[in-house]
């Protein structure tokens, strides 16, 4: 018993206290009946009273005051230790341990004192979190700005280019190409004007974005890399699974998700993309999953997959940017994208947002 309370420094207090009290109640007694007894008699007195209060001495001490003050009061103590220590395992008091008195009460207050403070700093760590995403947004947004104003000059020359050939060729193999060279400069000019939108604050658009139509045309604009005609590539997503967004940004992202996917597979590979609907907070959710067969996400990388130049392909295929666009548009939309590595093999991206409540 003394491995419990031991450490519990008012024990001796609380001992003086009732030892002092019965010593008290003893001699009142005795004092109250001397007069009425003989010496014999007063001697007789004197061994039950002392047998009484050594009896109630003990019974107090190693049976009462254990289980009803010194065990509460220690179970208080070191939780309240371990929370000045930041040891969330230990700073909640047992339940199981918390009797129905008025200590116990006060436990119990206090188990749900620590609960809200916890969901406080909770809330307050992702809010900070989310403020640093935001203003690593912003810088990249200031940067992607200047990059975005210096290729809208020759973008709309090469789209005019690509117009007037259209009209001037009549070829239909030709046409095709021309038509999707001029969708991708049209795709591109969407980007552009897209990425100054990290700079400043702008009303986020949204409209019902069917979802299975919108990645057929991502992996339509990817398909332009020679890689895709070797990539096997299924859609899965339900015909009826529409999010809430703006259709332009939406693809921006699928984009880089599909292209990524592709860089990762071996010729001959695989990228599913499937969905499914969910509901979070009581409202309707949609998430997309855009999986492959490749290597997987290395495990140092994955923590930070979203960071600004994370990538172990920084080459002249990428620098790490792409998804930290995607995760900004996504959280724009009220969204979240996380990635995660397939046990079969292969990355999974799995992008959640609002459904169209129509």
């Amino acid at each position: 018993m003394g491995r419990f309370f031991g450490n519990l420094k008012v024990r001796p207090k609380l001992m003086i206290l009732h030892n002092l009290f019965f010593a008290i109640l003893a001699a009142s007694v005795y004092l109250a009946l001397y007069p009425n007894v003989g010496p014999k008699a007063a001697l007789s007195l004197i061994v039950v009273l002392g047998t009484i209060y050594v009896l109630a001495v003990l019974v107090l001490e190693v049976a009462i005051m254990p289980l009803y003050v010194y065990r509460p009061l220690s179970l208080m103590l070191n939780a309240d230790r371990a929370t000045q220590q930041g040891d969330r395992d230990h700073e909640m008091i047992d339940a199981r341990l918390i009797l129905g008195d008025e200590i116990g009460q006060i436990m119990s207050s206090r188990n749900a004192t620590i609960l809200q403070l916890r969901r406080h700093e909770d809330a307050l760590e992702d809010a900070l979190r989310k403020l640093e995403a935001q203003d690593r947004l912003v810088s990249l947004g200031l940067l992607a700005a200047g990059v975005a104003h210096e290729l809208n000059t020759p973008l709309a020359v090469l789209q005019g280019s690509v117009e007037k050939l259209v009209e001037t060729n009549s070829d239909p193999a030709t046409q095709e190409r021309l038509q999707r060279m001029l969708r991708v400069t049209q795709q591109l000019r969407k980007i552009s004007e897209g990425l100054v939108d990290f700079a400043r604050v702008r009303k986020q658009v949204t409209e019902p974005v069917p979802m299975r139509p919108l990645i057929d045309e991502a992996w339509a604009l990817v398909g332009i890399d020679e890689k895709a005609s070797e990539a096997k590539f299924l859609n899965s997503v339900a015909a009826d699974h529409i999010a809430s967004g703006n259709p332009d940004r939406l693809i921006q992202v699928f984009v880089n998700l599909l292209r990524n996917a592709l860089y990762a597979v071996q010729r001959g590979g695989m990228i599913e993309v499937n969905s499914k609907k969910f509901v979070r907070n009581g409202q309707p959710w949609i998430s997309v999953k855009v999986m492959d067969d490749g290597p997987g996400i290395p495990a140092e990388v994955l923590p930070d997959i979203f960071e600004a130049f994370v990538s172990t392909r920084l080459d002249a295929r990428g620098t790490g940017l792409g998804l930290t666009v995607a995760e900004g548009i996504i959280h724009q939309h009220g969204g979240t994208i996380s990635a995660t590595n397939r046990p079969t093999g292969g990355a999974c991206l799995i992008v959640s947002l609002p459904a169209n409540p129509g």
